[in-house]
């Protein structure tokens, strides 16, 4: 798939100086930087991922970091699937605070990948395969072939107009369910704002996870993460949930305490399911 790359002459665009721009067969790429930020866009002004450039390896973005509200269940991931890779920042995170870890990543735009290297700083890194395909293909193929592989699963595909509908569908969850370890986590990135498609996508997860699940709607932005908990997930004390969090806090200097004050907030029928009071 070719990549057809423009000159640039101090163009601005979303509020920032546009440093790359490309195009393949499914629209536009961007990288905007503005204030020590950069970000990646697909053709409109929602960030598809952003960094900052004084602590690259630092989690920037607000719905990228309530992803890893994850870590107050699941701290210690091993074998981890990512569908969509933006600019990496997620898998890079990844990466640098979890040395035993391996990633698996399935990116559908071969383009974005190469932006991710050469503007976002993704490593190579033996420990981190990327794949070009569909996400829900993969998932479909290699859930017929095996069964628990990975103990967390995160899945965050996005194009310019949207949740990736293929993500979204309950064979889609049955697959990932198969992927799944028994006591692993699953941590997709919704677009809370489009009510329909929302709807359907909790109604797919709920049914396919026994409705063991938990949202937690990003402060300040549309985005509503999900989380799916594996059949035999072991079931924590929020008492102890409330240490936990202090202590991640303070090792990854990320939100954990208002992460799970807004797990409480916002899950009232379903957190007894997932967690003991």
């Amino acid at each position: 798939m070719a990549a057809f790359h423009y000159s640039l002459h101090r163009m601005y665009k979303y509020d920032g100086l546009v440093i790359h721009q490309s195009h393949d067969d499914e629209g536009i790429i961007e990288v905007v930087e503005n204030n020590g930020e950069r970000a990646l866009h697909f053709g409109s002004t929602s960030r598809q991922s952003s960094m900052l450039l004084a602590d690259p390896n630092r989690l920037h973005s607000l719905y990228a970091r309530a992803m890893m509200a994850g870590l107050l269940f699941h701290d210690q991931p091993r074998e981890v699937l990512m569908i969509g890779l933006g600019g990496g920042t997620i898998a890079k995170f990844m990466l640098h605070q979890f040395p035993d870890c391996r990633l698996k990543v399935v990116e559908f735009r071969g383009s974005v990948l190469k932006v991710a290297r050469s503007h976002f700083g993704l490593p190579f890194d033996p420990r981190l395969k990327i794949k070009i395909g569909c996400g829900a293909q993969h998932v479909r193929h290699e859930s017929r072939e095996q069964a628990e592989r990975y103990d967390l699963m995160l899945i965050d595909a996005y194009d310019h107009a949207g949740m990736a509908p293929e993500v979204s569908s309950e064979k889609f969850f049955d697959n990932c369910r198969t992927l799944l370890s028994k006591d692993g986590l699953l941590v997709i990135n919704l677009w809370g704002t489009d009510k329909d498609m929302f709807q359907q996508v909790t109604w797919n997860m709920g049914r396919m996870f026994n409705w063991r699940i938990l949202f937690l709607p990003v402060r300040g932005r549309g985005n509503v993460i999900g989380f799916a908990f594996g059949e035999t997930f072991p079931k924590p004390r929020m008492k102890d949930l409330s240490e936990k969090a202090k202590h991640l806090e303070q090792q990854y200097q990320l939100e954990f305490s208002t992460f799970l004050q807004d797990f409480k907030r916002n899950n009232p029928s379903v957190i007894n399911r997932v967690i003991h009071k």
